[in-house]
């Protein structure tokens, strides 16, 4: 039986991952901070719920400890910090809780994880980043002024490449889910949680012959 962990799934795309990868009939962990609220949610979701905030390293090495094996690992724990954090407009402190849960959490959980991961014979990560983290779309001026958010999912990017060819034996690849309605963007977004969700569920289940090191959506490759 496949066995996967997803961060940050109480709700919204998180929660909608774990119910999808439920679907296809994997053995899915449900990671929350809140031991009510994610208790509930697995419970509802057909997952099993593990205590987990990504920020905190006592909690990852109880998680870590409550398993025996883990095939997919989908770091989806992510946060804006509250504000814009514009240049000019900055709040460095804010800025520094963002990068704590979307990119220093993400390695963390990593981290803790990967012998688990190694031992797998299709051990897959998959980083929820978004397409404002591309370079690319900074240049074309498509990207939102953020200081916080959207750097955050560019070293996200980075992160998922640098493991990609450190991990020869896993696939490491990076999802954009769009722009969902969650609590996140305060449900402004044109698309619902399930439709984000689809990209990284596909990439938790890719076939052997499947990427690595890389960056989609739901139309495929995103620029970097």
């Amino acid at each position: 039986m496949t066995t996967a962990l997803v961060t940050g799934a109480n709700k919204g795309i998180g929660l909608e991952i774990v119910k999808q990868l439920v679907d296809r009939g994997l053995t899915v962990y449900l990671g929350a901070r809140d031991p009510e609220r994610g208790a509930k949610a697995a419970a509802d979701a057909g997952a099993r719920f593990v205590q987990l905030d990504v920020t905190d390293p006592a909690s990852i090495a109880r998680a870590a400890a409550d398993l025996d094996r883990l095939d997919v690992l989908v770091n989806n724990a992510g946060i804006t910090g509250g504000r814009m954090n514009a240049p000019g407009d900055a709040d460095p402190a804010s800025i520094r809780e963002v990068f704590d849960t979307n990119v220093f959490g993400a390695i963390a959980v990593t981290e803790a994880l990967l012998p688990l991961l190694r031992a797998s014979e299709h051990g897959r990560i998959v980083n929820v980043s978004s397409t404002v983290g591309s370079l690319s779309g900074m240049v074309a001026g498509t990207t939102p002024t953020s200081l916080g958010y959207v750097p955050s999912k560019t070293a996200l990017n980075a992160v998922t490449l640098l493991y990609a060819k450190s991990e020869p034996g896993l696939k490491v690849n990076a999802a954009c889910p769009g722009y969902c309605a969650t609590d996140l963007n305060a449900h402004a977004g044109h698309r619902t949680p399930a439709q984000g969700a689809a990209v990284a569920v596909t990439l938790a289940t890719i076939d052997d012959d499947g990427p690595t090191g890389g960056f989609f959506d739901d139309e495929g490759p995103i620029a970097w």
